[in-house]
């Protein structure tokens, strides 16, 4: 999950620099949503691994 907001990152970066305003924003959004879902689900990882041991 979170090679793919890499990607998106990267992708919405090169969009940008060559002036693709509509793809830069789009692929940027989407890097942003898949990070904060890779937050979400490694925090809840971490929850789940601290309730098992206890």
């Amino acid at each position: 999950m979170l090679y793919y907001a890499l990607v998106f990152l990267v992708v919405a970066l090169i969009a940008g620099v060559l002036g693709f305003g509509g793809i830069a924003g789009a692929s940027a959004s989407i890097a942003q949503v898949l990070f904060f879902i890779f937050l979400v689900l490694f925090v809840v990882s971490l929850v789940m691994r601290f309730m098992r041991r206890v």
